[in-house]
């Protein structure tokens, strides 16, 4: 059994290997094209792009390793069955859970060094990765403009014609348009012949100084008067100074995170650490609010003022107003009100904080919870993939690959759509980073469990039989001893005619699939251009439609009425003259072509071939 566990194991650890180095160097050729803008035109050298490349790649492990690990189980044990290696060990009495256990021990093993490697290895990637185009801003400021385009640096879009000097520092024929706050119009424009770029290592600074230049601004006054005068703002400057803070210039991740997003660069100590934190912050805020709103409603001193005598009871069931004079009544009222206006204001800002506050909690608690999932992911995507390898018996690059895909993206969206329903409070956030992985759990059981009994992937005799004698469908081999011994004898004129009807009936009977199928397509389609916006296509598709349905119609007319001339030739061929039936064949054409097709093979001796 040693000799072959190792021979398993071999043949595995080698496709597992190659999938995963040609699935790595596809997600990195998509990083370095998501990453494109950074790194494109900046002068970088191959040190730093390589440098970029080694820490963004170990956060592409949590999408390369699952992909891996069920395309080359499928791979593998695709490959056994359709060579019948599989059959020759069943045939020595070896399971196929024997057969998967040396390998499970492997990916058991992995999965705890995926763990680790989660835990540990890409927090600190994401950490470094964040430090370098930080710096690569900082240290190198020109780099973050790229000649002969507007280049969106914080609040400017900057365009400079030429860069000189060292790390390109020197700047000629400058254009700035400053954004607006307001609108999306640029009212303010810099336009400058040289400028110099400076920048230090500990700061988050760039500072732009422009020479010889004009400053213009058209910013239309908060005054409605005072626009119809078209004030304009135009001043020459030697030397003017810009500082642009870049803090928040790496704000965009790989899937569009904050940098505030700080849960990314934790293990799980520091992430439990903060969860804490932030659970302790949350009960002191909501403690502090509803003592805040206790205190606005003026509760504890409501009271003042009364007095309560002996004859009064300790319940009073009547209007609290009574107890005041008219002048306090109104006065209290109002300020009723206006407590009630502003603090419902304050409620309304308040429930955004909190809100923002419970998505940051709850990012610290998926992130937490997506190291543990990762690991279990890859035991259970492999308990999916053998199974399902042995099952469709084939190997290779082909369906297994196809396969391969649909299940992942089916895991990996599932993952996505949990996430952000999560973070809004939606799902549970533990139960957001599990969900893909407790889906995919039982379906692994349900494909080990069939191939370990040798059973099909998918049984549906049990639906089907039912199906076929609602329908009077019968399984071709009795159907064809019936029909050798039931089938009526004609009269060769009878048959004669039979023959031209049938040939006429076949030949229309290809025109309207044609035609029907190209009606309901296109029909189909009509509504999907339209609601897409692409009116042009859709009436196109709705005008082919119609006319394919006009053809159809009139071969169904045709084959109608070469069915009726077969049903006069015998009295064994009868169908049904119902209108309703005849809708319903109209529409529902090709389940009313198979159930005539057989009844015509029963009835009379010509078979289509």
């Amino acid at each position: 059994m040693k000799i072959l566990d190792r021979y398993i194991l071999t043949t595995y650890l080698k496709t597992f290997f190659s999938v995963f180095i040609i699935l790595m160097l596809i997600f990195v050729l998509q990083t370095i094209w998501l990453y494109i803008k950074e790194l494109a035109g900046k002068d970088l050298d191959m040190l730093v792009i390589l440098k970029f490349l080694f820490y963004f790649t170990p956060k592409l492990i949590p999408l390369v390793l699952p992909l891996t690990i069920l395309l080359a189980s499928i791979m593998v044990f695709g490959s056994f069955a359709e060579n019948y290696e599989f059959a020759a060990m069943k045939s020595t009495g070896i399971s196929l859970q024997r057969a998967m256990t040396g390998l499970s021990i492997f990916i058991v093993g992995l999965g705890v060094t995926t763990f680790l490697f989660a835990n540990n290895v890409i927090p600190w990637a994401e950490y470094n990765s964040h430090n370098l185009r930080k710096n690569i801003a900082t240290l190198k400021p020109a780099m973050v403009i790229a000649e002969g385009q507007f280049n969106d640096v914080m609040d400017y879009n900057i365009k400079v014609e030429k860069k000189t000097g060292e790390n390109g520092k020197f700047l000629e024929g400058v254009v700035i348009h400053k954004k607006s706050q307001g609108n999306n119009a640029n009212n303010t424009a810099i336009v400058a012949k040289n400028g110099e770029l400076l920048g230090e290592k500990d700061s988050d600074v760039l500072q732009l100084i422009l020479f010889d230049g004009y400053f213009y601004d058209d910013t239309p006054p908060k005054d409605r008067s005072d626009r119809n005068r078209h004030p304009m703002v135009k001043s020459y400057f030697e030397k003017y100074t810009i500082n642009i803070d870049l803090s928040q210039l790496n704000s965009n991740d790989l899937d569009e995170k904050n940098v505030s997003d700080k849960y990314n660069m934790l293990n799980i100590s520091d992430l439990n650490y903060n969860i804490d934190s932030l659970e302790t912050a949350l009960i002191k805020d909501h403690e502090d609010f509803a003592i805040s709103l206790y205190n606005r409603s003026n509760l504890p001193v409501l009271n003042s003022g009364i007095t309560v005598t002996k004859s009064m009871d300790s319940t009073f069931n009547g209007n609290v107003l009574e107890f005041f004079p008219d002048k306090k009544k109104v006065q209290m009222l109002d300020q009723s009100l206006n407590s009630l206006k502003s603090t419902k204001q304050i409620i309304n800002v308040k429930s955004k904080y909190f809100k923002e506050r419970y998505v940051y909690r709850n990012k610290h608690i998926i992130a937490l919870h997506e190291k543990l999932a990762l690991g279990f992911a890859c035991i259970i995507l492999f308990f999916v993939g053998a199974p399902l390898g042995a099952l469709i018996r084939k190997g290779g690059i082909g369906l297994p690959m196809i396969i391969a895909i649909l299940l992942f993206l089916t895991y990996h969206f599932i993952g996505i759509f949990a996430k952000n329903s999560a973070k809004d409070g939606s799902l549970n956030p533990i139960m957001a980073a599990w969900f893909s992985t407790l889906i995919m759990l039982p379906l692994g059981y349900y494909l080990t469990k069939r191939a370990t009994a040798d059973r099909g992937l998918f049984e549906f005799d049990h639906i089907l039989e039912p199906i076929k004698k609602l329908l009077r469908i019968e399984n071709k081999s009795e159907a064809k001893k019936e029909s050798n011994n039931s089938k009526p004898v004609l009269s060769p004129e009878v048959e004669l005619n039979a023959q031209k009807l049938l040939l006429d009936y076949r030949m229309h009977a290809k025109f309207n699939f044609i035609f029907y199928g190209i009606a309901v397509i296109l029909f189909i389609l009509y509504f999907v251009f339209r609601n897409n916006k692409l009116e042009e296509v859709a009436t196109i598709s709705i005008q082919i439609s119609t006319i394919a349905g006009a053809i159809y119609i009139l071969y169904f007319s045709l084959t109608t009425v070469h069915v009726l001339g077969l049903a006069k030739l015998t009295n064994k061929f009868q169908i049904s003259k119902n209108p309703i039936y005849l809708i319903l064949g109209f529409i529902f054409y090709p389940l009313r072509h198979y159930l005539l097709k057989n009844k015509i093979n029963k009835v009379f001796s010509l078979n289509s071939k």
